[in-house]
């Protein structure tokens, strides 16, 4: 068995269980009309249907509405999710929820819809100060108290997984960096999963949806043993983020081989069916993983990148002000980051790069972290996306205020196999200036 492995061997100090779970998941094309049968199965009657403006005028939300509608079902719809929320946008989603009474909740969009349908249901279900359950020490850390109103998410990118994890992710105003809050108890209770959203997508959300399920991914499969957590004070409070463990070993996998083989293609080709369905799937596997495991460096390094950019702007997304999309400001750290933390477990990444599709026989110990960081960057030349920190307009001197941002992250970046502290995590942002 799998947690016979030496990663996973007793350490006397740390965990010495780990929890699996994740959403009921329904896979496959025009599932979407599924989603009224399915609400009224969880015993919903009113019910909140969250998306935002650019998805409530496509066919997808139109389907899922009908189907509601079709079940007999009493739906009112938040359409004002914004892109990448902040704490005002998710202030607002809850106000929409607690003043609706609603008995259970539909989200059809990508993260940032499913991340507001999910904080809405918290604070409708149980309310408290917005700061109460946001992550330590940003907030206050407190624990869900409890079980959520019934939430069926409907994902229209591919890359995310937050249909099937109990993360809700948002920039905090005042310190212009992302947070989140965390628990069991917010993911979804079912996913319908329907590959025919991707046909439309532009290609450069499916390349920055993609490398965040290719992060997630490998992130859950190098992050710090669960054996060498710190064991909770109650089994009740293991965290979501419990590292490394054999049944998220298992998902993050089978996501690397798909992403390996489809992720170029789905980019390249819009008319790809094939690939652009093995990707939604990826994506699916790689949130089932960090949903049981988490993430660590790249992601922890991201939420700083996202929240202090000046000036560079994404195509095809919103219009607006600067906007660098989630899965690219991972990637853009993710070589820099696992050229650090491959001492801790060399073998863990070199099997994420030979599972990306690198060919890493004969290769020793010390070569892991140049490997991977290489196989990432060939992913990321033949997708086209910025090269480095640089290239979306930061410089050295911006570093200070990076590892600022990136510092309260701290959930996060403690799952890493190996420690990094404000002089590490300069020198990883130095690092990540640039990479060809």
């Amino acid at each position: 068995m799998g947690c016979c492995h030496a990663y996973f061997a007793a350490t006397g100090a740390g965990d010495e269980a780990f929890t699996m779970d994740a959403s009921t998941v329904t896979f496959g094309a025009g599932c979407l009309k599924e989603a009224g049968d399915h609400a009224r199965a969880l015993g919903m009657k009113r019910v909140a249907l969250y998306t935002d403006q650019a998805v409530a005028a496509l066919e997808h939300a139109a389907i899922v509405r009908k189907s509601l509608a079709q079940a007999g079902l009493d739906v009112a719809v938040y359409d004002e999710v914004t892109v990448e929320p902040t704490d005002v946008s998710f202030g607002a989603g809850a106000r929409f929820a607690a003043e609706g009474r609603f008995d259970g909740f539909v989200s059809v969009g990508g993260g940032s819809v499913m991340d507001t349908c999910k904080a809405a249901n918290l604070y409708a279900t149980h309310p408290a100060d917005f700061l109460a359950y946001v992550n330590a020490p940003v907030g206050g850390g407190r624990p869900v108290p409890g079980p959520l109103k019934p939430h069926i998410a409907c994902p229209t990118t591919s890359g995310t997984g937050a249909e099937v994890t109990g993360i809700a992710i948002f920039e905090h105003t005042p310190l212009r960096a992302k947070t989140g809050m965390v628990s069991r108890h917010m993911k979804p209770t079912t996913a319908l999963i329907d590959p025919e959203v991707t046909r439309t997508l532009p290609a450069t959300i499916v390349a920055s949806t993609g490398f965040d399920a290719m992060s997630h991914a490998l992130e859950t499969l190098t992050a710090i043993s669960y054996a060498r957590r710190r064991k909770p004070e109650r089994p009740s409070l293991r965290p979501v983020s419990q590292g490394a463990n054999p049944w998220s070993d298992i998902a993050a996998v089978e996501a690397l081989s798909l992403i390996g083989r489809y992720f170029v293609r789905a980019v390249q080709d819009a008319a790809d069916v094939e690939a652009r369905t093995e990707m939604m799937y990826a994506a699916t596997l790689a949130g089932i993983a960090f949903g049981n495991a988490g993430c660590h460096l790249p992601h922890g390094m991201s939420y700083a990148v996202s929240g202090l950019v000046r000036e560079y702007r994404a195509p095809h997304y919103p219009r607006g002000g600067p906007f660098l999309p989630h899965g690219m400001s991972v990637v853009l750290n993710a070589p820099a980051a696992y050229r650090y933390t491959a001492v801790a477990c060399p073998e863990r990444h070199l099997d994420g790069a030979r599972h990306l599709g690198a060919d890493v026989r004969g290769a020793a110990p010390a070569d892991a972290g140049e490997i991977l960081a290489q196989t990432l960057i060939r992913f990321m030349r033949a997708v086209e996306v910025p090269n480095g920190l640089s290239a979306v307009g930061f410089s050295p001197a911006d570093v200070p205020a990076l590892v600022a941002g990136a510092l309260p992250q701290s959930r996060v970046i403690g799952n890493a196999p190996r420690a990094a502290g404000a002089p590490e995590l300069g020198q990883l942002y130095t690092a990540a200036m640039r990479y060809w």
